[in-house]
């Protein structure tokens, strides 16, 4: 297996862990034709929509770049366009899962923990604007938004009122 579908498997097995820890459903669609990788729907919500669900895109880079405010990513034109705009029936975020260069770092195992490296950030791309960029877009993704247990509940609350980030 090369080192792109090792990323791809860890983005999405990270994301999985998360969503399991807040007692989310996952789902992977049949066919990536739309920019969605993964499925994650919360179930018992309060406020409006009962089982709220959001649509993610994930990436996994090696390269983290950017300064302390935020991490530029580039993304591809087709991803940009499917993830941005409103006539969705749920909200689309991207995540970009940040991991070292070398595969045998991902992961660092001790007796009484697991730490997984580095981290996951995620942004909203709804309101942003058409371009005339053919093949990639530079993205700005504030590091302040960090995926965590407590940002991705934040996200499926937003979701629960037909809201998005």
């Amino acid at each position: 297996m090369d080192n792109n579908q090792k990323k791809d498997l860890f983005s999405r097995a990270y994301v999985k862990a998360i969503a399991a820890q807040l007692g989310f459903r996952s789902s992977i669609p049949d066919v990536d034709d739309d920019s969605v990788d993964l499925i994650l729907q919360g179930k018992g919500f309060t406020s409006g929509i009962r089982n709220p669900q959001i649509e993610v895109q994930l990436k996994c880079t090696a390269q983290d770049n950017g300064g302390d405010e935020n991490f530029k990513f580039v993304l591809p034109i087709k991803n940009y366009n499917d993830l941005r705009g409103d006539g969705l029936l749920c909200p689309r975020y991207l995540f970009v899962l940040v991991v070292p260069e070398n595969v045998q770092d991902w992961m660092l195992h001790e007796n009484t923990h697991t730490t997984i490296m580095h981290c996951c950030y995620w942004i909203s791309l709804m309101d942003s604007p058409d371009t005339s960029n053919r093949t990639n877009i530079t993205i700005d993704i504030p590091r302040k938004n960090l995926l965590t247990a407590g940002s991705l509940l934040s996200l499926m609350e937003l979701a629960s009122v037909r809201g998005a980030a």
